[in-house]
């Protein structure tokens, strides 16, 4: 069942998101080479609770970190190792918060030092398909015409868009209905109904679609062994139309990059 949020309970969403926004800009500022990625699951979790929330992910279906970190050929749910990350990596950060009964979740793909172009592009295309898919989020819309653009934007390049894992709704549960996948046929599943808040999260691979699972039970790879992208926000349906409650604004800062990206999906523009 689809639960939608009141203007208030959206506005503690928002707060809940942009918790988790702070937290990967500050993770942006310590990702590089020779970095642990459980040293950014410590610092992830010490900045959740000094904000004035807890870690979302931590315990979670049993899950033992605040932070996922997933390198490489790794999609999701990586695990935070002692492995220092090395130069021309990248590490797809996915957290979490909970604050005000209500949860933020939200995922950016970091560069480690210089990465090859293939990737480079792979990351900028996954990028760009969230918020293709999120232009689609809308009043008089279906589930899977979001998962349509996606995957047909992603698909146009040659990279492969992973089944098995989806995007879904979010509130006072981490995962709520609907599942948003990344895949899908124009004008299926679920109508949208104003006021539900969603995670669309594009897990996108260099290679092929296949995946498995490592033995650690959490850390899912491409079965190429190729690399993997994932890019996330939180989106409310707010009188017919997409608006974030996340930010890739202070992970922006952080790089010293300039991006428009986000405006279209604000009513006002973004103050840090």
């Amino acid at each position: 069942m689809i639960i939608p949020k009141t203007r208030e309970q959206i506005e503690l969403m928002r707060e809940s998101a942009l918790i988790v926004s702070k937290t990967l800009g500050m993770i942006a500022r310590e990702i590089k080479p020779g970095i642990t990625t459980q040293y950014l699951d410590k610092l992830a979790e010490e900045f959740i609770r000094d904000h004035g929330a807890e870690p979302g992910f931590l315990g979670l279906y049993d899950c033992p970190c605040t932070l996922l970190a997933s390198v490489n050929e790794a999609i999701v749910h990586g695990l935070p190792t002692n492995r220092p990350l090395e130069e021309g990596d990248i590490v797809s950060a996915d957290c979490g918060a909970f604050k005000n009964g209500f949860y933020g979740d939200h995922a950016y793909t970091f560069e480690v030092g210089e990465v090859a172009p293939e990737v480079k592009k792979l990351l900028q295309i996954t990028k760009e398909s969230l918020y293709t898919g999120i232009r689609e989020f809308k009043a008089g819309n279906r589930v899977e015409d979001v998962g349509s653009a996606i995957q047909k934007y992603t698909e146009a390049h040659g990279y492969g868009v992973v089944r098995e894992l989806v995007g879904h709704g979010l509130g006072q549960k981490m995962h709520e209905e609907p599942e948003m996948p990344n895949y899908g046929k124009r004008g299926r599943g679920k109508l949208f109904v104003e006021g539900m808040v969603v995670a669309i999260e594009p897990m996108i691979n260099l290679g092929t679609k296949n995946i498995k699972q490592l033995n650690d039970g959490w850390t899912i790879v491409t079965r190429d062994g190729k690399p993997s992208a994932h890019f996330e926000h939180d989106v409310a349906l707010v009188d017919g139309k997409p608006e974030l409650l996340s930010t890739f604004a202070y992970v922006y800062e952080a790089l010293g990059i300039v991006s428009n990206e986000e405006d279209e999906f604000r009513k006002l523009p973004f103050v840090l």
